[in-house]
Formats: C-alpha cells, structure tokens, sequence
C-alpha cells in the first residue's frame, strides 16, 4: 500500500481503479479514460493532485536563494501571485526536477513533483547555506485541478465568495482567499484552476464539483491530455542526465542578467557554446500505429533520436508523440515501431491548445 491523498476514499466511492504513482495510490481512470479526456477538452475535468508536494520559502533572502537555486529568474514576478514554471538543475545543467513557483507577500510558494519530493527537499536545503530563510513543507493542504472551457465558472459557482478572485486572476497567477489558494494554472493545455484546499475541506469540495457535474478524472486522461499540450512529464521528457536546453525548456532559462549564478549556468553555457546537438519536436502518425517511449527515431541524413513521450491522441485521432532528435531534423523522419520504420510528420510543439489542432 502506497500513501493516500484526502481525497483517496472519495476515489474508492467513485470507482476509481486504483494504481502507484510516484508511491502514491492514485486512481488512473473512473471507468473510460476516453470519456474523462473528452470532458476536459469539452467541458470540465478534475483531478486530484494533492500528491505534488507544496514547499514555502520564507526569509529575508528567499529571493535571493531562489534567483540560486533555478534556472528561470523570480525577480520576472512583478506583483503578488505571480507564477513562473522553471527547472531546478544540478551542477551538471540535467534537471533534477521542474517545478512552479509564485511570488506571494514577501515570500514564495514552490510547487514540486512528488516522485521527486526526496530529492527535491534535499537538493534545496543542501543549498540554504549562507541564506537566512527557512523551507516549510505544506502536507496539511491538498490540491485539485478543475480543467477545461468551463472549469473556472464550474468553481465560481460553488464558491461564490471566490467569485471575483477568480474572475481577476492572470494567466499563471496564484492567490489566497480564506484559507485557500486559487491559481490559474493546469498541466491539460485548457484553462482552469489549481486549487490547494485544507484538507479536512478538500473531500466536501470534490463531492460539491462531481454533484456540478464535473467529471473526475485519473492519470491516464491527465497524461494524454498534457502530451497534447506538448508539456514534459519529469522522467519521460527530461531528467537529470537532460539539460533544458535539449528538452524544450530553453525558453524557461533566464540568461540575463548575465551576472546572476544559478546552479547549472556554467555546463549550460559551455553546451550552448558548442553546440546543442538534440532538440525536442512533436511527431504525427497519421496511418496506423501507436508511439511509445523509448522507440528509436530514424532521421534521413542526421542520424537518430528517441520517442520520450507517446501515445494515441482521443482529440485528434491518432499517434503523437514528444522525442529528442538530432538538431538539424527537418519536417519528416521514420519512428521504429516493432521493428517496423513508419513515416511520422515533424512538428512544432504543442499539437493542441484550448481544444484546436495546432498543425
């Protein structure tokens, strides 16, 4: 038995067929991953995602430390809420993890994976030395995402007094309101909200939101959604022998101002100089066949790469996938597909956003 969210009963009574996840008991689907897919792009979805780990930042130098410890710049957060997602690296620029942090009243709120809590937690304090702030865990809050065209009035109409919050909130911005915490941020490339909930509350909220007609929806659907999107899964897409700048994650780099250290700058800065040889695309199968991870990627003239991320598109009826291919891939290559080359289209990522075909 894995570790249980709040909500893990509410998942049980809900027919959740129930696997591990990061050494959480999480449900991957309530019965037609299909189905919860579809609501998300159409309506709204929901997931329980109280296993990411919330981690406060507070002290004097939590800017500082920060402007350290990732690869994205915290001094971009002009006002209160404001969020910005980056990679926290290691020494050698792979990415130990990728994480959102928001700029709150004088103090920040990060919000890690949770197969990578451990290291996470310990890469951080390892590196508070010579900083005077303090690190706190959140495990008392859980969180649930509300997804798709009509999640954001699906909540204001179950918490009217967050009504007007939620109607104010940017685009990646966070803010608390009696206890809770509304961000307008999500991992499904639709609209909605990320909401961290006390606890004892979170189980009469999700009920509140299944009776409102949300569907719930479990790993599976969260993983073809975000695929979709083009968003990284940590593991899949990047890790710690991956540097951002080979993992689509180039644009989450601030490299100026160009004094300002953060660990990693220096291998990234040597790779940049020389070259980075892989980059990151979205393929398109359009005949039969299903991309997964690890497949190799045939590339005409440039050599080879691999499929990181793949799996059938429910929204546009066919493979796609995320891979790392040489730099100098034009608009086609072949994928193996056991033992069998299959033509595959190139792309830019995302292949959808907001519920529309991109390519």
């Amino acid at each position: 038995m894995g570790k249980q969210t709040a909500l893990h009963a509410s998942h049980i009574e809900a027919n959740g067929k129930i696997v591990d996840f990061g050494g959480w008991d999480m449900p991957i689907h309530y019965g037609s991953q299909i189905k919860e897919h579809n609501a998300v792009r159409e309506a709204a979805g929901m997931f329980d995602v109280s296993h990411m780990t919330i981690v406060d930042v507070r002290g004097p130098d939590a800017k500082a430390f920060l402007q350290s410890l990732l690869a994205n710049d915290v001094d971009k957060l002009k006002e209160t809420g404001k969020a910005l997602y980056s990679g926290m690296l290691n020494n050698n620029g792979g990415v130990i993890d990728d994480l959102i942090v928001y700029r709150m009243d004088g103090w920040y709120r990060t919000v890690v994976n949770c197969a990578t809590r451990d290291k996470d937690l310990e890469w951080m304090t390892a590196h508070t030395k010579g900083f005077d702030i303090s690190l706190t865990e959140r495990p008392e809050m859980a969180m649930v995402a509300v997804q798709g065209p009509e999640a954001m009035g699906m909540v204001q109409k179950i918490k009217p007094e967050a009504a007007e919050l939620i109607d104010g909130l940017k685009v990646f911005q966070g803010l608390p309101l009696q206890g809770w915490f509304y961000a307008r941020t999500g991992y499904t490339g639709e609209d909605g909200l990320e909401i961290m909930i006390p606890e004892d509350a979170v189980a009469d909220f999700w009920t509140q939101l299944i009776e409102a007609g949300v569907q719930p929806c479990g790993l599976g659907a969260r993983d073809t959604l975000r695929l979709e999107a083009g968003m990284n899964l940590y593991g899949n897409d990047m890790d710690e022998e991956t540097s951002p700048l080979q993992a689509g994650m180039g644009w989450t780099i601030a490299w100026e101002p160009s004094d300002r250290e953060f660990i990693g700058r220096t291998a990234l800065e040597a790779e940049k100089a020389a070259g980075v040889p892989m980059k990151q695309v979205g393929l398109v199968m359009e005949t039969r066949g299903v991309m997964r991870s690890h497949q190799k990627v045939i590339v005409e003239g440039a050599g080879e790469g691999e499929v990181t991320s793949g799996t059938f598109s429910p929204t546009l009826q066919c493979s796609v996938a995320i891979a790392r291919v040489p730099t100098n891939t034009g608009d086609t290559a072949q994928v193996d597909v056991r033992g069998k080359l299959i033509d595959v289209k190139v792309i830019k990522l995302p292949f959808v956003r907001n519920g529309k075909k991109l390519f």
